[in-house]
C-alpha cells in the first residue's frame, strides 16, 4: 500500500474500533476503519441504497486536516469558520467549479449543487492564422473518450459546424485534447456551445449522508468532522 494508505489501518491491532462477525461468520471485520485522516471526505463517496443516496466529493488533504485541527482546538466554532479551512471541493481531474452559492448551501445543510466546467484555453497557430481550442482539465468522473465522440457527433450531424478537426494529444505529461476551428470562427461561440451540449459543463449534487450509529445522518461539514474526531 502506499504510505498515505496505512494511516487508514493505522492502531487497527489495538482495538480501537468494534469488531462484528462477517457475512458468513467466520471471521470478524471492523464496524469502521480507524483512520487517521477524514477518509470520507477526502476520497468523498457516491451510492443509493433504499430510500437514502449520498454524494460526497473529495477534498484537500491539507485542507482537511488544516479544518479538523482548527475544530479540535475550537469545537465551537461554525461552520462559516471552518469554511476558512476547507473552501471547498478539490476534485481530481481539477477543472473549474463556477460560483460558490452551491459549495456554501452544502457545507451548511449537507445539500447543493455546484457547477463544473473544464479548463480550456484559445490557442493560435501562426502558419495558418487559425485558432484551436485546448482542453487541459474536465470535470470530475467525465469520460474523456466519451466526450470525444459526443463532440465528433455534434461536428458530424452539424450541430456545431465550426470545428475543423478533433485530436486527442493526451500523453504521460498530461491531458490535452485539441480541437481545431475553421477559419475566421469565433472561438468564444464555439466554447460556449461546448459548454452547453457537452460534459465539458455539468451539474454535481452535493449530499453528504452517511451512516452514524447504523442509521443515516445528512451532515453539515462541521458535523462530518465532528463524527470523525469523535
Amino acid at each position: 500500500m502506499a504510505r498515505i494508505a496505512e494511516e487508514v489501518l493505522a492502531d487497527l491491532e489495538k482495538e480501537t474500533v468494534d469488531f462484528v462477525p462477517n457475512y458468513d461468520e467466520s471471521l470478524e471485520e471492523p464496524t469502521v476503519l480507524p483512520s487517521r485522516i477524514p477518509e470520507l471526505l477526502l476520497n468523498g463517496s457516491s451510492g443509493i441504497a433504499v430510500g437514502v443516496t449520498t454524494n460526497i466529493p473529495p477534498h484537500n488533504l491539507r485542507e482537511l486536516v488544516d479544518g479538523t485541527i482548527a475544530l479540535i482546538a475550537n469545537p465551537e466554532m461554525t461552520v462559516e469558520e471552518l469554511i476558512a479551512h476547507i473552501p471547498g471541493p478539490d476534485f481530481p481531474t481539477a477543472g473549474f467549479i463556477n460560483g460558490r452559492e452551491g459549495i456554501l448551501a452544502a457545507y451548511r445543510t449537507g445539500r447543493g449543487i455546484i457547477r463544473l466546467r473544464a479548463r480550456a484555453l484559445v490557442e493560435r497557430d501562426e502558419k495558418t492564422d487559425r485558432e484551436s481550442i485546448v482542453v487541459t482539465e474536465l470535470p470530475y468522473q467525465v469520460n474523456k473518450a466519451r466526450l470525444l465522440e459526443k463532440i465528433a457527433e455534434l461536428v458530424r450531424d452539424k450541430k456545431m459546424t465550426g470545428i475543423q478537426d478533433i485530436r486527442d494529444e493526451s500523453d504521460r505529461e498530461g491531458m490535452r485534447i485539441v480541437l481545431e476551428l475553421k477559419k475566421d470562427e469565433n472561438a468564444s461561440i464555439i466554447l460556449n456551445q461546448l459548454f452547453k451540449y457537452t460534459q465539458m459543463q455539468m451539474t454535481f449534487g452535493i449530499i453528504m449522508l452517511a451512516i452514524v450509529n447504523r442509521r443515516p445522518e445528512l451532515m453539515n461539514l462541521k458535523d462530518a468532522l465532528f463524527h470523525f474526531i469523535g
